[in-house]
């Protein structure tokens, strides 16, 4: 594997709240036009990474870097401007605010208004739901369509590298079908992607590379689908 092969290299990655460190010198890598997950059980650090990555917690060690830029101790709109967009846990939406409002703020930082219509009109492809229920607030939506509103809004920044936290989570099976479709719509269309998933047989569905996290450290990685054929993943994570 080349270096111009990885858009994303976390290195020796350590992060706490107070005085609970979560994360214990993780060592990640997202390869080009490939989807990568994390899997793990709840407080394994999951989201932690996440928001490491995306700025909304500063590192206590190591390293992020994108594209060759470090980012661990830029503040998340810079995080934004480099091309990196987050789908959070629980989707975060405005709920007082129309769809279309909300898919705005996607695109707050943009200047270009005529690339920001094509970017709307590319979401409403993907989320047809979405075009029809523009005037609608968030609050109105069902579940399946708030998460719907919430990757949509994340794709409105145009971003080069999208992460989705739990993008399943709470949501009925063909709901999670049509996100699911949505994440290989984008990868193919060139934006690399970091799956965290407790979907476990979801998440190596999608990913060609996985990482299996447990208490902060990373404890096996590799090829999503051999991964997915071992007893420990089969046993711990797919209830085999």
């Amino acid at each position: 594997m080349s270096a111009s092969d990885i858009v994303l290299e976390i290195s020796g990655l350590s992060a706490s709240y107070g005085s609970a460190q979560v994360l214990n010198g993780l060592n990640l890598k997202v390869r080009r036009n490939r989807i990568a997950t994390i899997v793990g059980s709840n407080g394994a650090g999951k989201t932690t990474v996440m928001k490491a990555i995306a700025g909304l917690i500063r590192p206590i060690g190591g390293s992020v870097r994108f594209d060759g830029r470090e980012l661990a101790a830029e503040p998340c709109d810079s995080v934004v401007r480099s091309g990196i967009a987050l789908v959070p846990e629980g989707r975060r939406l405005f709920g007082s605010m129309t769809v279309m409002d909300n898919l705005r703020t996607g695109a707050y930082l943009r200047p270009d208004t005529a690339a920001i219509s094509h970017s709307l009109d590319k979401v409403f492809e993907y989320f047809p739901v979405l075009a029809e229920r523009r005037r609608s607030v968030a609050t109105e939506l069902s579940g399946g369509q708030q998460q719907m509103l919430a990757v949509a809004r994340a794709l409105m920044t145009e971003p080069r590298l999208l992460m989705l936290d739990e993008p399943s989570i709470g949501l009925a099976p063909v709901v999670v079908d049509k996100i699911a479709d949505i994440v290989l719509t984008v990868s193919k269309a060139g934006v690399d992607v970091l799956l965290v998933e407790q979907n476990a047989a979801l998440a190596f569905e999608l990913a060609a590379d996985a990482y299996v996290l447990e208490s902060g450290r990373i404890v096996m990685e590799g090829d999503a689908q051999e991964l997915a054929r071992s007893d420990a993943v089969r046993s711990a994570y797919l209830g085999m």
